[in-house]
């Protein structure tokens, strides 16, 4: 027997395309449209590759029809986009701003002219500055601000958009943004990147009632879970710096939203007993004979009565982001000075495999643990939502020939192989309704600026050419295929 063409999925399996505001929209002064975090952080010196801004982008705030004429050739069920908190409320408080929620007005409407169903990702890292400047997500009155801003938007899109997303990474938010410094607002802190994971989840928590209450259809948050693995299967020491890592890239999101409780090792995270012990008094802290070094005590006065429960309210869907697995070895602090240690700075390492096909941001294809993430999921939690993997794709060396075509085969073959992974779990048991490459167009890659290209359509941005590449139509062809598979299916059936 032949090996397919393409992955198979079931009937009723759905296939879509993401972008999101910043990368992509550029208009960062047009339509009331206030500053947000990365207006900001773009142009503090050398925080970003070259000096690059997402002022411009892929002018996709001018060209959205041509966008969606792109995502119509292409067969998708569905486009994953988001909406610029600052268009909505420049200052992050107060009444709609008319003229953007006019915007994707528009958008929605052209999607759905071209049968195209719009899925809406709230936040995707563009908070308001004036919010920042207050605190950002350190402090509770974000969380609740957000959900003033989801309120507003589902009262006017609400009618004809299906499914939410209120977060999109909020490891990044978080961990990239407040403790790593190398995201936007680009701080480099302890209890505050703590705070502000919390106050992601508390804010993802209020945007669900608040959809909710307005009626909204589908409702879920996408998380990007890692496969973690040690550097040294054998080696104690890197074993533990799996479970510490472990606790830092996935527990902080999942045991809240999906077990009910804080991460069960927490303490042994982000501040060691001065004696060497892990015993946990709660999930608020250690033992009052235990100290922990300067840098984390586990203040977590952040924390409210209720809050569990409001973060972990049901969903229809958890959407999974998904590139490569990370490798994990033991290492010591990266600063030595306890007082000054970041919330990311948990002793371990990244280590590199070089054994495999890396893509030009450096991320191993591993194709396998692909599967063995999601199976490990929905084994670890079984009060699980349906997944929808909400983001995957490749950063590649495209080049353009005199014919002005892109033979992005390596994409080609990362995309048919991370399918085949994605089929292999759903034939595993696992409950996947449906995949958004990532990403429809090349675009700002954040701290990158614009030297990686994720897009299965090149951007010239010096011209704002759109370019499908390969992949574009291997993609649409593996949506035609499947579409025609699964109607005469049916048919037979029937």
């Amino acid at each position: 027997m032949s090996t397919p063409a393409f992955p198979e999925f079931p009937d009723g399996f759905f296939f879509g395309a993401a972008t999101a505001s910043y990368q992509i929209e550029g208009a960062y002064d047009e339509g009331g449209r206030g500053p947000s975090i990365w207006d900001t952080y773009c142009r503090e010196p050398g925080r970003v590759a070259g000096g690059a801004t997402g002022d411009i982008a892929c002018d996709h705030y001018h060209r959205y029809r041509e966008d969606v004429a792109l995502l119509r050739g292409l067969g998708v069920d569905s486009y994953r986009f988001s909406v610029a908190w600052p268009r909505i409320q420049p200052d992050g408080t107060g009444p709609a701003n008319t003229a953007g929620l006019d915007f994707y007005d528009r958008l929605v409407d052209e999607l759905l002219a071209s049968g195209i169903s719009p899925a809406t990702t709230l936040y995707h890292w563009d908070l308001p500055q004036a919010l920042e400047d207050r605190g950002g997500w350190r402090v509770r009155e974000t969380a609740e601000r957000f959900a003033d801003y989801a309120g507003l938007v589902v009262e006017r899109l609400g009618d004809r958009v299906g499914r939410w997303i209120t977060l999109n990474e909020p490891f990044c938010s978080a961990f990239v943004g407040y403790a790593a410094g190398s995201h936007a607002p680009g701080a480099r802190e302890g209890r505050g990147a703590l705070a502000a994971a919390h106050h992601l989840l508390v804010g993802h928590g209020l945007a669900v009632r608040a959809l909710r209450e307005a009626g909204a259809q589908e409702v879920g948050i996408t998380l990007n879970p890692d496969r973690l693995l040690a550097a040294t299967p054998g080696s104690p020491a890197d074993l533990a710096a799996v479970r510490r890592a472990e606790t830092l890239h996935n527990e902080v999101w999942l045991d809240p939203l999906f077990a009910g409780r804080y991460p069960q090792h927490e303490a042994e995270t982000w501040g060691e007993p001065a004696n060497g012990s892990s015993r946990l008094d709660s999930a608020y802290g250690l033992d009052s004979s235990y100290d922990l070094d300067d840098s984390f005590r586990l203040d977590t006065s952040y924390r409210l009565d209720g809050d569990l429960e409001l973060i972990a309210a049901p969903l229809d869907f958890v959407g999974i982001n998904y590139y490569r697995p990370i490798t994990i070895a033991d290492a010591p602090h990266r600063d030595p000075d306890p007082a000054t240690r970041t919330a990311v700075d948990i002793r371990v390492t990244e280590t590199w495999r070089d054994d495999v096909r890396h893509t030009t941001m450096g991320w191993p294809v591993v194709p396998h643990t692909f599967t063995d993430l999601l199976v490990d999921l929905t084994e670890r939690y079984p009060e699980l939502p349906p997944l929808v993997i909400t983001e995957n794709g490749s950063a590649e060396a495209d080049t353009v020939t005199d014919d002005r075509r892109v033979h992005d085969t390596d994409r080609i073959e990362y995309l048919r192989s991370h399918l085949e992974a994605l089929s292999a779990a759903l034939r595993a048991g696992v409950d996947v309704r449906g995949y958004y490459v990532w990403s429809l167009l090349d675009n700002f890659e954040w701290a990158r600026g614009y030297g990686q290209r994720f897009g299965i359509v090149r951007v010239d941005y010096d011209t704002q050419e759109r370019i499908p590449k390969d992949s574009y139509r291997w993609f649409r062809d593996l949506i035609a295929t499947h579409r025609a598979r699964t109607t005469t299916a049916d048919k037979d059936h029937r």
